[in-house]
């Protein structure tokens, strides 16, 4: 890659929060490249370079727009062998013009004897024809497949690309575990916090991350560190499910997170969403047992819990947060709750097909639901206005 293509990549990139320079090109990261070395878990890091709600943004009157990239899927045991599609979006002016599908990319392999094992792919050309006459200024956004870590090797285009400007929107972060990574979405604009911020007008950095949100600290600093304008976090499955915390470790734990971001962002309004329906949790504690095979999961019921450190159910999860929110609230006035059963309940478990993760229409029945909360307008009015215009003049 030529040094003017990796500066207008790297100007043009939103909603990552590092860029990682290969040799060969550019990886968007969505945490700070420094928490590398703070996670032990293959899977973490893995799926901070999924690219969930990464994007390019271009200003051009190009009538067709080329990435080459490479891409690297993961691969787990009980998921049958078949051919992998990696999904690119396009949008022009806001409005999607199509959706590009490429495969034969990288594969890793977690969850086999042995350990991760890399299956080297090829590079591959994602083109959008764009329409248009070649002679409108237009706003381009290429929206990276949330399935795959993607390396950028080269962009090419039929007029000039520049990086475009930033509209004025609220700058939105959102943390949570696979179920905000939405790795089941059917595009990129189908992942549930990229859907809600096209209905509000939010400028989106979504820190979902598969198998994860288990209060890393490295998180915590991160959000702390961003100059968002509204922060976000949903956590609790998998807390539940991998039986990582008990009350005793949860309670301060979440104190300390919500404590971290206030270090650097005092008055930034804070949403803290509890988790969505998982009926093998409600009350069944973790871990949640995979079935190798099939992939079949289940919790792990508890004969005679431990009354003075009682395991975690979602149940309790649900109680705990509102709890905290209320605790916290008397002299934070910018931290609100929303229960996640009113994004995704009881009546909605036809579109929960493996029992924890939704569908692709499911996720976008959470995103709905999610611009239409009133605590979700109140949480919004709290940033004030014009601020995300101060932000960037702060920048």
């Amino acid at each position: 890659m030529n040094q003017e293509s990796a500066e207008l990549i790297r100007a043009s990139m939103r909603g990552n929060v590092d860029v990682e320079a290969t040799a060969t090109g550019l990886k968007p990261v969505r945490l700070p490249l420094r928490a590398r070395a703070q996670s032990d878990s293959d899977w973490m890091w893995f799926a901070a370079e999924n690219a969930s709600g990464v994007r390019c943004e271009f200003r051009t009157a190009a009538t067709w727009i080329e990435l080459t990239v490479e891409t690297t899927g993961l691969r787990l045991p009980w998921v049958p062998v078949q051919e992998w599609w990696a999904v690119f979006s396009a949008t022009v002016d806001g409005r999607p013009v199509g959706d590009a599908r490429v495969t034969g990319g990288s594969e890793l392999h977690l969850g086999w004897p042995g350990g991760p094992r890399l299956v080297q792919g090829e590079p591959v050309v994602v083109r959008f024809d764009l329409g248009g006459t070649g002679a409108e200024d237009r706003r381009i956004v290429v929206w990276l497949p949330q399935t795959e870590a993607v390396e950028i090797r080269d962009i090419r285009a039929d007029a000039l690309l520049r990086s475009a400007e930033r509209l004025d929107q609220l700058r939105w972060w959102h943390h949570g575990s696979s179920i905000s990574h939405c790795i089941e979405a059917a595009t990129p604009l189908g992942v549930w916090p990229v859907a809600a911020a096209d209905e509000l007008d939010l400028d989106v950095t979504n820190l979902g991350f598969a198998a994860n949100a288990h209060l890393d600290p490295f998180t915590a600093r991160a959000m702390r560190d961003s100059g968002a304008d509204l922060l976000s976090l949903k956590i609790g499955i998998n807390i539940v499910g991998g039986d990582t915390m008990k009350r005793r470790t949860f309670v301060p734990a979440v104190h300390g997170f919500l404590d971290t971001i206030r270090e650097g962002a005092p008055t930034t309004p804070i949403l803290l969403v509890s988790p969505i329906l998982c009926p093998m949790h409600e009350d069944a504690p973790g871990p949640t047992v995979t079935d190798p095979e099939t992939g079949e999961r289940r919790g792990t019921p508890v004969g005679t819990p431990d009354p003075f450190n009682p395991p975690l159910t979602l149940r309790s999860v649900r109680e705990i947060l509102q709890d905290v929110v209320r605790t916290r609230a008397v002299a934070d006035r910018a931290l609100f709750y929303l229960d996640g059963l009113d994004l995704f309940g009881a009546g909605d478990i036809a579109e929960l097909p493996d029992g924890l993760h939704p569908s692709a229409a499911g996720y976008l029945m959470i995103a709905e639901r999610f611009a239409a909360a009133p605590v979700v307008a109140e949480w919004m009015a709290a940033a004030g206005p014009g601020a995300g215009l101060r932000q960037d003049a702060e920048q």
